[in-house]
């Protein structure tokens, strides 16, 4: 039986996630021929390997530094990739195309639908990093009003506001000092790294809305349990890695996984292993 193949790819990568939540969703559809793996490819390596795959390669997710890398390596990007200038998904098809898509603004509006956050008055997105603008992209089609970004500096300001204009989405840029402010918003996004929100712990309002911490080790972060001790509704890392590696799935598959509790539960147990 010839094996189908599919991988990772990014620099660093040892960490990644998605071996093991592709390959949850493939037993969990029964797909015993195909494979999934990781490689170590950085943005000068990454021409080469891709003119060398053969024809048993279905697709391949890509995370830093290659979302933009891969673009001109490519035969078309969907809307929303040429939205965010980032593809994290290629498909392989039939006939030898190349083609790119992003599932990582997708996957944030179904990680959010799933814990009923549907359209939202006002949001906040914390830091202006790349996923700031997968961010921002989600916030066009769910966010009725303003979308304020806390920075920490003029440079990551006008991006942001760039990136607003661009997207459709009204962006207001304030200074990181004021970032407390953030969490009195409906729906908070925290893009930044880690340990950059524990000193804004203490400042989680009484009655908090949904926080979307897009970190996921270490998980929770500070900020992430102080909004679920005020009982605040809470999303992390591992929401959007398992959405969005949902979409992947269908995509080069063309299968739809079933219930996600099989790809949470392998992504949970992996990091579990990691501690």
């Amino acid at each position: 039986m010839s094996r189908i193949r599919a991988a990772v790819l990014g620099s660093p990568i040892e960490h990644s996630l998605s071996p093991v939540l592709h390959r949850a969703a493939y037993r969990e559809l029964g797909l015993d021929d195909w494979s999934y793996d990781r490689f170590e490819i950085d943005e000068a390596a990454l021409p080469a390997f891709v003119a060398d795959l053969g024809p048993e390669w279905a697709g391949l997710s890509l995370t830093m530094p290659l979302k933009r890398a891969v673009i001109p390596l490519l035969d078309g990007i969907s809307d929303t990739a040429a939205s965010v200038e980032a593809v994290n998904t290629v498909v392989f098809t039939d006939d030898g195309r190349r083609l790119g898509d992003n599932t990582d603004v997708p996957g944030l509006i179904a990680a959010l639908h799933e814990r009923g956050v549907g359209k939202v008055p006002a949001a906040a997105v914390l830091g202006a990093g790349a996923t700031a603008s997968s961010a921002l992209a989600a916030l066009a089609r769910i966010c009725t009003g303003e979308v304020t970004a806390y920075v920490r500096s003029a440079a990551r300001a006008d991006e942001m506001r760039r990136w607003g204009e661009r997207l459709g989405v009204d962006v207001r840029t304030a200074d990181w000092s004021d970032a407390a402010r953030a969490l009195e918003a409906p729906l908070v996004i925290a893009t930044t790294p880690a340990g950059a929100t524990d000193e804004l712990a203490a400042a989680v309002p009484d009655a908090p809305g949904t926080l979307f911490d897009v970190l996921y080790d270490p998980w929770p972060t500070a900020l992430a349990a102080a909004w679920s001790g005020r009982g605040g509704t809470l999303l992390g890392g591992l929401d959007l890695l398992v959405h969005q590696a949902v979409l992947q799935v269908e995509q080069m598959t063309g299968r739809t996984p079933g219930p996600l509790a099989a790809m949470r539960a392998a992504g949970e147990a992996a990091l579990r292993a990691r501690h």
